[in-house]
C-alpha cells in the first residue's frame, strides 16, 4: 500500500489528475454494467486500464488507427447484439464505449472538458433503467467525483489535494441545492420524470401475456418487489388478496393465451360486474413492467385514478391503460370484497371456454368422463363436479413444488397421473383442462396473490415470488367463480405467509450465510423491511411526485384552481427570491469585511499553518521578506504574490484587479515547513 502511495505521489500533476478521472469514469461505467452487454463492459475496462498504464509510464497515446479499429468493433458488436444502432439499449452501449475511447485522446484541457460532460450525460442514462434509492446514491457519488475532477482541471498551478477540490465541489453542489429543490417542486411535470419507451418483448420481470408450463415458476424465485399497497381501513384476509392480471382463455395444447373467439365479436361476453357490501379503499405503488396492465384487487368496480393516462376495464375484468407502464406509478382504487361477474345463464360466447385442442391429454378427458358419470352431467351438477376435482387434489397425493421437472406434450395427463407435482400454473392449467373436459367453462387468471406486511411503514409488500395462477369456472346462476386449485394441494400457499423459497447459491448464498451467522433471522428481516420502507418513501415522495401533487402543493399555498401558469409564477418568484437573498448576503459580506484585509488574513493563516509566525500587524512586504528568508527559492511564488497584493492596495500605477489577485491565491502552491 505504501508503495502505491509513493508511486502516485511521485507522478506529475497531470498524471495524477488523469488517474483520478479514469477512476471516476470506471465508477460511472460500473453502475451501468448490469444493463450493458458483457463485451461492452470488457472493452471499456480494457481501454481504461490501457489508458491508466500509459499514464503511469508516461508513454505516448495511441494513434487514431487504434481508436478507429475499436470504434468499428463496437459498432459491429452493437448491431449484432441489438440488430440496430439506435434506441435506448444500443445508444447507451455506444455512449459508454465512446466515453472510454475519448480518454485515449485526452491531451489538452479541451479534451478533458469533453470527457467531463460526456460523463455527466452517461450518468443520466442510468435513470433509463432504474430510479431506485441505491441507484440515486451511486449517481450522487459519481456526480461529486466528476465535479471534483472538473474543479481540479480549473486549478492549473501547483498540486492541489483531492480533498480541497472535493470540498469546493461539495460546496458548489450545496449552493445549487436550493435552486434544484425549487425546480424539482415547481417545474411542470409533462410526463414521467425519467424513462424511455422500452421493447415490450424484452420487458422487465413480471407476468407475461401467455403462459407455458414453467414460466411462472421462474418468477416465484424472484424476491424483487412488484407492488406496494396501503389499505385505507382494515386489511382483508390474505386468502382474499388477489391482484388480477392477464386472463388466458385460448389453449392450443402447449400454451394459454388471451381469448381468440370462434364466434365473432357479437357473441363475446361482457364483464357484467355486480358488487355488494362496503367498498375497500386502497393505494397501489406499482413497479414498472412495460405492459399496459394494472394490477388491482379483484372486485375493483370504478376506474383507478392513474396519473397521465386513461384506464378501461375489458370484458375479462382486467384494467388496462393507454400506454405501457414503463415507470413507477402510484394510483388509488376501490374494491368490493363481495362481487359477481359474467352472465348468469348459458350464452353462446361461453363455448369459447369449453374448447380443447384435439388429441391432447386423453387420460384427463377420460377422467372427466368418469367424474361426469359418477356425479351426473349438466349445469346443475357443475358445483359437485368442481368439488370432486378439488377433493381429488386434496387426497390424491398431489404436491406443490418449485421443481416439478420438464413436462412433455400432455401436461395435464402427466400432472394428474404421473408426476402429481407442480407449481400453481401446472395445477391451474390441469384443473382448467379437466373442467372443460366435463363441459364446465373454465379459464386461467394470472396475477399476484398474498404478500406480507412491512412492519416499519405498514405497507403491504407484494413480490414477484407472489406471482400466481388460478382458475375461474362458470356456474349456472352465479357467473364466473374463482376456484384456486393450488389451495387444495397446499393450503399454506393461499391462506398464510407460507411460501416456497429457492435455494440460494453463489455470492447471494454466501452473503446470506454470513448475515445469519452474525444476526438473528428477526434482525435480518427487520433490516430488510427498514431498507424497503426507505425505498418506498423515496418512491412515494421523489419518483412519484406528479403534476397532481404539484397542483396540490399550490392548493395548500392558497390557490383555488391552480394551473401551469400559477406553477410558473411561483417558480419564478422563488428563484428571484433566492437570487435576491444571495445578492444581499454577498453585498452584506462585502460591507462588513474589507476583501483586501480578508485576503491578507487568509495568507497569514496559510503561513502560520506552515510554521511561520509573524505579528498580526505585519504588512505584505514584511511577510514576503520572511517567506524568502524561510524558504528561499521555494517560497518565491508566495513572496511575489504578497508583493502583488501590496501593489494592488498601495501602488499609484496600474495594478491587477483584486479578483485576479484572489484567483492567483487559490492557485498558489504553498511551501512545506522545511527551513533552508
Amino acid at each position: 500500500m505504501n508503495r502505491i502511495t509513493d508511486t502516485l505521489s511521485s507522478l506529475p500533476r497531470e498524471a495524477r489528475d488523469t488517474l483520478f478521472l479514469l477512476a471516476v469514469i470506471a465508477w460511472v461505467v460500473l453502475l451501468q454494467s448490469a444493463h450493458i452487454p458483457w463485451w461492452c463492459s470488457g472493452i471499456t475496462a480494457g481501454v481504461l486500464v490501457w489508458r491508466a498504464v500509459l499514464t503511469v509510464r508516461g508513454a505516448p497515446l495511441p494513434g487514431w488507427v487504434w481508436r478507429a479499429v475499436l470504434l468499428v468493433i463496437t459498432l459491429g458488436a452493437t448491431f449484432f447484439t441489438f440488430r440496430t444502432l439506435v434506441g435506448r439499449d444500443a445508444g447507451v452501449t455506444l455512449i459508454v464505449v465512446l466515453l472510454a475511447l475519448k480518454t485515449l485522446e485526452l491531451r489538452a484541457r479541451r479534451d478533458a472538458f469533453v470527457v467531463f460532460f460526456l460523463g455527466f450525460f452517461t450518468l443520466l442514462t442510468h435513470f433509463f433503467y432504474s430510479q431506485s434509492l441505491i441507484t440515486a446514491a451511486g449517481i450522487l457519488v459519481a456526480l461529486l467525483g466528476l465535479l471534483t475532477a472538473l474543479v481540479n482541471a480549473h486549478m492549473p498551478v501547483g498540486r492541489p489535494s483531492l480533498a480541497r477540490s472535493a470540498r469546493i465541489a461539495g460546496s458548489m453542489a450545496l449552493m445549487g441545492a436550493p435552486i434544484m429543490l425549487v425546480l424539482f417542486l415547481l417545474f411542470p411535470r409533462l410526463a414521467p420524470l425519467w424513462g424511455t419507451p422500452g421493447d415490450p418483448e424484452t420487458g422487465r420481470s413480471g407476468l407475461s401475456g401467455q403462459m407455458r408450463v414453467g414460466q411462472i415458476a421462474r418468477l416465484a424465485l424472484d424476491e424483487s418487489i412488484a407492488l406496494r399497497v396501503r389499505f385505507n381501513g382494515p386489511t382483508p384476509p390474505q386468502d382474499r388478496i388477489y391482484f388480477r392480471g392477464p386472463v388466458l382463455s385460448t389453449f392450443d395444447g402447449r400454451e394459454w393465451r388471451p381469448l381468440e373467439s370462434d364466434f365473432g365479436l357479437g357473441n363475446t361476453l361482457d364483464a357484467k360486474l355486480r358488487v355488494a357490501g362496503e367498498p375497500l379503499d386502497y393505494e397501489v405503488t406499482m413497479e414498472p413492467h412495460d405492459r399496459s396492465w394494472l394490477f388491482v384487487l379483484e372486485g375493483t368496480a370504478t376506474p383507478p385514478e392513474v396519473p397521465g393516462t386513461r384506464v378501461r376495464m375489458n370484458a375479462e375484468l382486467q384494467w388496462l391503460t393507454q400506454r405501457p407502464m414503463g415507470s413507477l406509478v402510484r394510483f388509488t382504487a376501490q374494491a368490493y370484497p363481495e362481487f359477481r361477474h359474467g352472465p348468469q345463464q348459458m350464452v353462446l360466447g361461453l363455448q369459447d371456454f369449453l374448447t380443447l385442442p384435439p388429441s391432447y391429454n386423453p387420460r384427463t378427458l377420460q377422467l372427466a368422463q368418469e367424474l361426469r358419470r359418477q356425479y351426473g352431467p349438466g349445469p346443475d351438477n357443475a358445483p359437485r363436479l368442481v368439488q370432486a376435482a378439488l377433493d381429488l387434489l386434496r387426497t390424491g397425493g398431489y404436491s406443490y413444488t418449485l421443481d416439478p421437472g420438464v413436462y412433455g406434450r400432455d401436461t395435464a395427463d402427466e400432472f394428474w397421473f404421473d408426476r402429481k407435482a407442480g407449481f400453481c400454473e401446472h395445477i391451474a392449467s390441469s384443473f382448467a383442462i379437466l373442467m372443460r373436459g366435463m363441459d364446465i367453462p373454465a379459464r386461467i387468471v394470472t396475477g399476484y396473490q398474498g404478500g406480507e406486511v412491512n412492519a416499519v411503514d405498514g405497507f403491504w409488500t407484494v413480490r414477484q415470488r407472489d406471482a400466481h395462477a388460478w382458475t375461474e369456472v362458470w356456474l349456472q346462476g352465479q357467473g364466473w367463480v374463482r376456484v384456486d386449485p393450488t389451495g387444495a394441494v397446499m393450503p399454506g400457499r393461499i391462506g398464510s405467509f407460507d411460501r416456497l423459497a429457492a435455494p440460494q447459491t453463489g455470492v447471494a448464498g454466501a452473503l446470506t450465510g454470513v448475515l445469519r451467522n452474525t444476526f438473528s433471522d428477526a434482525v435480518i428481516n427487520r433490516m430488510r423491511q427498514s431498507w424497503e420502507a426507505m425505498n418506498n418513501r423515496w418512491n412515494q415522495w421523489v419518483l412519484n411526485y406528479t403534476q397532481g401533487r404539484q397542483l396540490d402543493l399550490l392548493r395548500s399555498l392558497g390557490f383555488e384552481s391552480p394551473s401551469w401558469t400559477d406553477l410558473a409564477k411561483v417558480m419564478a418568484g422563488l428563484l428571484a427570491l433566492v437570487t435576491l437573498i444571495g445578492s444581499a448576503w454577498a453585498l452584506w459580506e462585502r460591507q462588513q469585511h474589507d476583501p483586501w484585509l480578508r485576503l491578507l488574513e487568509r495568507a497569514r493563516q496559510r503561513l502560520r499553518k506552515a510554521g511561520l509566525e509573524l505579528p498580526p500587524q505585519a504588512p505584505p512586504r514584511t511577510l514576503a521578506v520572511a517567506v524568502r528568508a524561510r524558504w528561499d527559492q521555494a517560497g518565491e511564488p508566495v513572496a511575489q504574490w504578497l508583493l502583488q497584493l501590496e501593489a494592488q492596495r498601495y501602488s499609484a500605477g496600474s495594478a491587477p484587479p483584486l479578483r485576479d489577485v484572489a484567483a492567483a491565491f487559490r492557485q498558489l502552491a504553498w511551501p512545506a515547513d522545511h527551513p533552508t
